[in-house]
């Protein structure tokens, strides 16, 4: 179903596109590709929205620190937003103090895609298109980006990303929905469990950018390769926490990058019932605990949010890629397409 949701400034329409299947359901806006919300049941068969978003387009322009948003070109921070390609130095827009984040000013969750339905057997679903010209937020080359959505008869959600460029650019695509298996609104995630299967991850310095190195979880509150409680160690006061205010940290998964999507992270609310799993093909996974959450914003069920109140989970390759040798590249070329996949898997 397709609805108006709203008009940005100059006009633009924006448009709410509503998805079930599987006992999932899903709303999709064509402003930023945004979740605005995403039922789930619980163990006794009750939906309830687990996704933290707004009621109105005004406040997703004015507020939104990118409650669903499909994030692009790079996803997470580039330091001193600048990056060097084939003996060629860019300049991307600046936004997070002297660095970029997800893409910049205006990234690809501040444009309107182009939004088109599908049913393929008992799959439903949307694609979602967005042309980035050559600069847009400094970035080179004319990009050609197709995401799907696809709810399965399972109630699974996944995201295909695809992109080509006629320049050779770097891209880093995600999504940044914000967790709350208990319920939007209903308080803190420091209870839920997650496990992460990495061993590693990368520390950053005071503007949260990779050092370079990574890091053993073992012995430190990073360790989730078994389940635990996420307040367990939250202030543990690790240097790390302390810069971050919580956790705002890119865990290097085990698997590496792989042909196809593998499990790699479990979250569980004890209360609810509600678990999500996390299958990706991707090297990395960005774990951020909501600790910029202030108080200050109210959500769709009319409840403010407050630090710890969600939680994002962002399938990606590692922050600040390009100007780290020793991390996967995320160059792509003319002739080259850019395809990943991330799939979450709910249940009860």
């Amino acid at each position: 179903m397709k609805e108006l949701f709203g008009k940005l400034a100059d006009g633009t329409e924006v448009h709410r596109w509503s998805l079930e299947n599987g006992g999932t359901r899903l709303k999709v806006l064509s402003y930023g590709g945004i979740v605005q919300s995403l039922e789930i049941p619980d163990r006794h068969g009750r939906c309830e929205n687990v996704s933290l978003g707004f009621d109105t387009i005004d406040d997703y322009v004015a507020k939104s620190p990118y409650f669903g948003a499909l994030i692009g070109r790079y996803g997470n921070r580039m330091a001193k937003g600048r990056f060097t390609l084939d003996g060629k130095t860019y300049q991307l827009s600046v936004d997070d103090g002297e660095n970029s984040l997800h893409g910049g000013a205006e990234g690809f969750d501040k444009q309107v895609w182009d939004v088109e339905p599908f049913t393929k057997g008992s799959d439903v679903g949307l694609y979602l298109h967005y042309t980035s010209v050559d600069g847009e937020m400094g970035y080179p080359g004319t990009l050609k980006v197709k995401v799907t959505y696809t709810l399965d008869k399972h109630g699974d959600w996944r995201i295909d990303y695809e992109a080509t460029t006629d320049k050779a650019t770097v891209v880093n695509l995600t999504s940044h929905v914000y967790w709350n298996l208990a319920g939007e609104g209903s308080g803190t995630i420091e209870d839920h469990e997650l496990q992460i299967a990495a061993s590693r991850y990368t520390p950053t310095d005071s503007g949260l950018i990779p050092t370079g190195e990574t890091a053993e979880v073992a012995g430190t509150p990073f360790d989730f390769r078994h389940a635990k409680e996420i307040g367990r160690d939250i202030r543990a006061g690790h240097p790390q926490q302390v810069r971050a205010k919580g956790y705002d940290h890119n865990w290097v998964l085990d698997k590496g990058v792989t042909a196809k999507p593998e499990h790699v992270a479990t979250l569980r609310d004890p209360h609810s019932g509600r678990t999500l799993k996390i299958l990706t093909d991707q090297p990395g996974l960005q774990f951020y605990s909501g600790n910029f959450l202030d108080g200050t914003l109210v959500g769709t069920g009319g409840r403010t949010y407050r630090q710890g109140d969600a939680l994002c989970l962002e399938t990606q390759h590692l922050p600040d890629s390009p100007n780290h040798a020793d991390f996967p590249s995320t160059v792509l070329r003319p002739g080259q397409t850019y395809q990943t996949t991330t799939i979450h898997s709910f249940g009860a």
